[in-house]
């Protein structure tokens, strides 16, 4: 694969990489979400990005979606799994990353089938340009929510063959967030989606801005405000999780041993917990939910991870994408 293809230019911020904009599309119908839906705005893009060389035979596709302010930028996940002979597709969803446009509400979404529109332009994109091979969606925080949710509906066609969770945002318990009651958050949303209903900085994407080269203008460490409509997205995505999903394809989640989470607060004010624990998610909320995902849900506990388990310090990142190539061995032995 080249630039040759339609549609691939270079990528405009990872040197090597070739990027790809394609048209959003809006969830139909979109119900009750409607008027949060038309908050984001009528004309958003996603945004593919990948590798200018893949493995020669590759073994199969992995695509990635990242989360809450996020973009792909760890160009070491791809070159992990280019190692183990998967090629690599990255995801830039709708008003994030490179898939933001001047005046657009930076990630929001009123309703998360949005997002995972995108995600399956992503996943048919790596279909089509890989035929007959497996596909594994790799999906962080935020991002994993929306995956478990997408894998769900498309269980009987359409879907991955595979699904890793990078620390899945599937409860706001004891999380960055403060939880408004569903009652009152609800008719908010309804009413005025785009009203700010929590801001504050990252200190989590702020240290991560110290140790990796990430673009802060795609990544803030001012934070990134949430709305109401996008806020009550999450949470009726996360109510479905409580209440089970079927997933039918092998699904790996994947956490750190342990939080340190003030909870409202985005993050510890500082401290060494930014360097070997989630700072954003309870870990045990995350373990609670995992068997509710699906049929074949595994599990690993990472020792000194942080939130986004690919940019942990050394040991724990080896530990993590050994524990990723191990489990896609598992699907193509």
């Amino acid at each position: 694969m080249t630039t040759a293809d339609p549609g691939w230019l270079p990528d405009r911020l990872l040197p090597g990489y070739e990027a790809r904009t394609l048209p959003g599309r809006r969830p139909a119908p979109p119900g009750p979400q409607a008027r949060a839906v038309a908050a984001g705005g009528v004309a958003p893009v996603l945004t593919l990005v990948r590798p200018g060389r893949a493995p020669d035979a590759p073994r199969g596709v992995v695509v990635h979606l990242h989360g809450y302010n996020d973009y792909f930028f760890a160009t070491h996940l791809a070159d992990a799994l280019a190692d183990a002979g998967w090629a690599f597709l990255a995801v830039d969803a709708r008003r994030a990353g490179r898939s933001w446009r001047e005046g657009e509400v930076p990630h929001y979404q009123g309703d998360l089938r949005e997002q995972a529109s995108d995600l399956g332009r992503a996943v048919a994109a790596a279909r089509a340009a890989w035929p007959g091979l497996p596909v594994v969606v790799h999906a962080h925080s935020t991002g994993g929510l929306v995956a478990a949710l997408w894998a769900h509906a498309h269980r009987a066609r359409g879907g991955a063959d595979a699904v890793v969770l990078n620390s899945p945002f599937l409860s706001v318990v004891r999380s960055w967030v403060r939880p408004l009651q569903d009652g009152a958050l609800r008719p908010l949303a309804r009413r005025a989606p785009l009203r700010v209903v929590a801001h504050r900085p990252s200190r989590y994407a702020a240290r991560l801005a110290e140790r990796w080269d990430v673009d802060t203008t795609l990544k803030r460490p001012q934070g990134v405000a949430v709305r109401a409509g996008w806020l009550a997205a999450l949470r009726a995505g996360q109510l479905r999780v409580a209440r089970g999903l079927a997933v039918g394809v092998p699904v790996l989640v994947a956490r750190s041993a342990r939080s340190a989470v003030e909870h409202g607060a985005g993050a510890v004010a500082d401290g060494p917990a930014l360097d070997d624990a989630d700072t954003v998610l309870d870990v045990a909320t995350i373990a609670a939910l995992a068997p509710r995902l699906g049929t074949d849900v595994r599990e690993v506990v990472v020792d000194g991870g942080v939130h986004d388990l690919a940019l942990s310090l050394d040991g724990p990142r080896a530990a993590y994408l050994g524990a990723v190539v191990e489990f896609l061995d598992t699907l193509v032995r």
